[in-house]
């Protein structure tokens, strides 16, 4: 799971560093040891294989619990704070997806592949807090859409910030058992791991001519039919027709 090979990487970092800097002539003299941990930490991830996004969490996990322990603060706010993570990051923890937001550009995008397919049905697949499903609502009223989200923070600022949609319909649920036939489109931006067993999805339910359009990460070993690429560095819309 992707918690338990970041907590590898912190504790095997915390075991190295002071390895490290009891060496005679070693190029680690002139380091910290809160400095070395996380970039020990950092190496390790890549080591792992972890996901790019991991690394800042590395290099700041050490730092930021110096700065609680100086602040001496009680206890029950670390808890509520763990608490309050899990809530968020729901998909992070069960090892399944990491919660990402959409850009402004992303949502515009969509809008034309929209217009373009005529599509009358969209389903947003880890919708997140509506940075997609909420401009397209603004902007197609008559369209339904389906956001599919299962962590429960950003699930309920969803259920908020569409409350006034009446043809938006938000599911609390894994997207994973959610049939797709219905949909004309389907949006995901979830994490590289998944893209495989997201195409066998959509292969097994979507209907023949409709649209997955995936955000960043494309389906490995198969040429989508268009790339959209956006005006910030490596964002890119692929899509599929089925």
């Amino acid at each position: 799971m992707p918690w338990l090979k970041a907590l590898s990487c912190q504790v095997l970092a915390l075991v190295l560093t002071p390895l490290l800097l009891t060496l005679k002539g070693n190029a680690f003299i002139l380091i910290l040891p809160i400095e070395l941990q996380p970039l020990l930490a950092v190496l390790l991830s890549r080591l792992f294989r972890q996901p790019l996004w991991w690394i800042p969490i590395h290099l700041l996990f050490l730092p930021l619990i110096g700065l609680l322990v100086q602040l001496n603060l009680p206890a029950w706010i670390y808890l509520l704070g763990f608490m309050l993570l899990i809530l968020v990051f729901w998909g992070t923890v069960k090892g399944d997806v990491p919660l990402f937001l959409s850009s402004p550009a992303v949502s515009q995008a969509l809008s034309t592949i929209v217009q373009r397919e005529q599509a009358d049905s969209l389903i947003d697949l880890g919708a997140g807090i509506g940075s997609v499903v909420v401009p397209l609502a603004n902007r197609f009223p008559q369209m339904h859409i389906t956001a599919v989200e299962q962590a429960p923070i950003p699930w309920l600022i969803l259920v908020w910030r569409c409350r006034k949609f009446k043809s938006v319909k938000i599911y609390r649920d894994n997207f994973w058992d959610y049939p797709l036939a219905n949909y004309s489109v389907v949006f995901a931006f979830l994490s590289p791991k998944v893209m495989t067993r997201l195409d066998e999805k959509c292969r097994n339910e979507l209907a023949v001519g409709n649209l997955l359009v995936a955000s960043t990460f494309p389906v490995p070993d198969r040429i989508p039919s268009s790339v959209i690429s956006l005006n910030k560095k490596h964002l890119k819309l692929h899509c599929y027709r089925y």
